[in-house]
């Protein structure tokens, strides 16, 4: 082979090889810069994890929605149960739940009288000049406001005389407005003092601390007693046990929880009748509570009474009445939302 022949192969060889190691230069280029990719997988184990942060985000909002006791700034709420104290939309049992602690809530007792209330006569004292009036009145009406502002929630309470005064304990906001049986039978109230300290409370006569005597209804027929149920259909009569089955009510909870309730067929509410959704009789009422206490994580069911003999109900909530009786009663108590 000729000198320029051997040249020219070497040269080939040479562009060749050059070629070739170029060629995986370029490779492991390409692959060290593409070292840094391995990273992916622990910026997507970080979407992940975030992922899981919003998901467990998410049920605890649900959680507490659904659930109020799990939630410490929980107000108010409404809703409608069956008579095993389950949410259902045709639920014949119309429930308020509030917590008393809450900064956002106030409230106040209102009675019938025909000037405003908390006046006083020429000589100082509390004017007490009764008139009977409705269910829908005493929510509605001037002597209903507080701080300018109409109520947000409402329940019936005391029975009325004769005279359309109110016979039990009636106390609002401090100034009392009191029948002959004031201690004599069970009243529900929610004491004053700073939020954080209010107490909701059952009992017969004046509680011994004066702040628990800030704002008292007065009512009958108390089935729970210190975490004791008992069926009070012999005491109530043939007529209040079995005669008329229509219920208004309040409880308390050992976590200081308040269930107002109301049951009736008439409600100006879709309601379906059922085995598990209808009037309750006494020995029922257990069942009702404790289901709506457990479904929301409010504690147990501590205290329980009957509003106005459990024969005249009425409920208000956000601008709507729910129930309303036929006559008058003696009180009813009231639920504000201070911000609104």
């Amino acid at each position: 082979m000729s000198k320029q022949k051997i040249f020219y192969s070497w040269l080939i060889t040479a562009v060749i090889l050059n070629l070739f190691t170029g060629c995986k230069n370029i490779e492991s280029i390409e692959i060290a810069d593409s070292q840094p990719i391995k990273k992916a997988p622990i910026e997507t184990e970080v979407i992940e994890s975030n992922q899981e942060n919003n998901q467990e985000e998410i049920k605890e909002k649900k959680s507490k929605e659904s659930c109020f006791g799990k939630d410490k700034n929980f107000s108010i709420a409404f809703m409608k149960t069956n008579n095993l104290g389950e949410r259902y939309e045709k639920g014949i049992n119309h429930v308020i739940i509030f917590n008393p602690k809450s900064e956002e809530l106030d409230f106040k007792v209102n009675v019938g009288l025909n000037h405003k209330i908390y006046s006083k006569t020429n000589n100082g004292k509390i004017k007490k000049e009764y008139v009977p009036k409705l269910f829908y009145e005493l929510v509605n009406e001037e002597n209903a406001k507080l701080n300018g502002r109409l109520p947000l929630a409402a329940i019936n309470a005391d029975y009325i005389d004769t005279e359309n005064k109110p016979q039990g304990l009636n106390i609002s906001r401090g100034v009392e407005y009191s029948g002959a049986f004031k201690n004599k039978r069970s009243s529900f109230g929610i004491s004053g003092g700073k939020p954080s300290q209010r107490r909701a409370t059952i009992k017969v006569g004046r509680r011994n601390s004066e702040s628990l005597n800030y704002n008292v209804v007065g009512g009958n027929g108390r089935f729970y007693i210190n975490g004791r149920f008992k069926d009070i259909c012999r005491a109530l009569g043939e007529l209040a046990c079995k005669g008329a089955i229509n219920r208004s009510m309040a409880a308390i909870t050992n976590k200081g929880y308040v269930i107002l309730l109301v049951n009736d067929a008439k409600a100006n509410s879709s309601i379906e009748i059922s085995s598990s959704n209808r009037e309750l009789l006494p020995h029922m009422f257990d069942d009702v509570l404790e289901g709506i206490a457990q479904n929301n994580c409010l504690g147990k069911i501590q205290e329980g009474m009957l509003f106005d003999g459990g024969m005249s109900p009425g409920l208000y909530y956000n601008n709507k009445v729910y129930l309303e009786n036929l006559g008058p009663i003696g009180s009813v108590f009231l639920i504000y939302r201070r911000n609104s």
